[in-house]
């Protein structure tokens, strides 16, 4: 009997897998950390021999070349990937044994990328599961404009052209195992559920219940800003990328957190929005451990700028490393754990900021007040509140300036892009008021909700 299991990246939005038999596995689509991997691998008693890329990744930096090197299985790449390093390269029809009985193919699904490769796995000779990358998701497809804006409908023609033949050549009761789509910025839509099938996805994947041209058209218009660090994605995983180093960083002190803040670098408190509201260091900005911190601080920071991370505990500062390690963030500068009394100067003051709800707001005279929103365009498009001026979070840091006079109160969908744009607002000298508050709670707060 064959195995399949499902090894969770909450923070990027992604899956991977270990998948085999009895003595033998195949290691799919593996992030930078690659420990848990090798942790499922001694849970179930067999030798990892493969490691498989569907493609070069542009949300994370890649584990296989390191577990490929530390076990010995042989790295299988899609041929038409330009890397640096010794591997096997794979093409449309090419097929590896597992074990007796359990053979992986590879079937070229260019459209995430022109390389992009899914791997079927047969247990005697019939399909059981299909590993489809940023091919087919759960719903939708991974989006095709990754790789050069000039290729971008091309990639979404074959998208479509990719979908249709996994549906053809596979049985309806074939597994479907995407890496994205669950949160990653790869995906064109959010997944709809977390298991699915051939079957399944015929009767409700867009790729496969509309026409090429209407699936192009809705696909190119969904498409919204490439996270920043994207760009440094797929040539760290061209290159090849070094083995990673989770040990803890150098502890920085009260004094050393304010040198490294008045040479302009970053310093990344990690605790709660709620607690950091209550009392920060001056200067530091807040990027909740438990909100997607590898996204939004990897989008956010500028490209290579030292990072010193602010944690209320060991556990949380070394959980953060290793969300950020898996974008390339490989160590901060500097760190700190406990509470931010212990992280300023005997004497000095902490800052604050306080914290709303639309009811709150509503209650305000408008006179003096700026409210911002930093949602997305597609959630803006939807309905903002009458009269906000808008500036997606990814952009504000470098958009400060455009903010206007007054006490600004910033709202995102739900408190927690709010509790980061506070911070930057905060650090800057602003006066703040961070909307902890459901957007749906705009109108039922009597506030003026428009859209256009």
């Amino acid at each position: 009997m064959f195995f399949v299991d499902t090894i969770e990246l909450e923070g990027l939005g992604n899956r991977h897998y270990l998948a085999g038999g009895r003595r033998a596995a195949v290691a799919v689509d593996p992030p930078r950390d690659i420990d848990q991997v090798l942790a499922a691998a001694a849970r179930r008693g067999v030798r990892i021999t493969h490691v498989v890329e569907t493609h070069l990744h542009n949300d994370y930096v890649t584990g296989g070349l390191e577990l490929a090197r530390i076990t010995g299985a042989v790295y299988l790449v899609p041929a038409g990937a330009n890397v640096s390093f010794a591997r096997t390269p794979v093409a449309d029809g090419d097929a590896v044994t597992v074990e007796d009985g359990l053979e992986l193919r590879a079937v070229a699904t260019p459209g995430h990328t022109p390389h992009h490769t899914a791997y079927v796995l047969a247990e005697q000779g019939a399909p059981v599961a299909a590993f489809t990358g940023g091919s087919l998701l759960i719903g939708t497809v991974g989006r095709p404009d990754l790789v050069e804006p000039r290729l971008t409908e091309q990639l979404a023609r074959a998208q479509h052209a990719s979908a249709h033949r996994l549906a053809a050549e596979l049985p309806d009761e074939t597994a479907v195992l995407p890496t994205h789509g669950f949160g990653s910025f790869c995906s064109s839509a959010q997944a709809e559920g977390e298991n699915t099938t051939i079957g399944r996805e015929k009767n409700a994947n867009t790729a496969l219940t509309t026409d090429v041209d209407t699936f192009v058209a809705e696909l190119l218009a969904g498409l919204e800003d490439v996270p920043a660090y994207y760009a440094h994605m797929g040539p760290a995983n061209a290159e090849g990328p070094a083995p990673v180093d989770l040990t803890p960083p150098a502890v920085a002190d009260a004094a050393e957190i304010a040198a490294r803040l008045a040479a302009g670098e970053w310093v990344v408190d990690l605790r709660n929005r709620v607690a950091f509201a209550e009392g920060h260091v001056a200067g530091s900005f807040n990027f909740d451990a438990e909100g997607k911190i590898a996204t939004y601080l990897a989008w956010m920071i500028p490209w290579g700028k030292p990072v010193t991370l602010l944690a209320e505990s060991p556990e949380q500062l070394a959980a953060a490393q290793r969300e950020l390690v898996r974008v390339g963030i490989d160590r901060p500068a500097a760190a700190a754990t406990g509470s931010p009394r212990e992280w300023v100067p005997e004497g000095a003051e902490l800052a604050t900021f306080p914290r709303s709800t639309f009811a709150g707001l509503a209650e305000e005279d408008t006179d003096g007040i700026v409210v911002l929103d930093v949602r997305r365009d597609s959630e803006r498009a939807g309905g903002h509140v009458e009269g906000s001026i808008h500036i997606p979070i990814h952009e504000l840091h470098k958009r400060l300036d455009e903010v206007p006079a007054g006490t600004v109160w910033v709202h995102c969908a739900g408190g927690l892009r709010a509790g980061i744009a506070a911070s930057l607002l905060d650090a800057a000298g602003r006066d703040v008021v961070a909307v902890d508050d459901g957007f749906d709670s705009a109108v039922e707060a009597g506030l003026t909700v428009t859209t256009g």
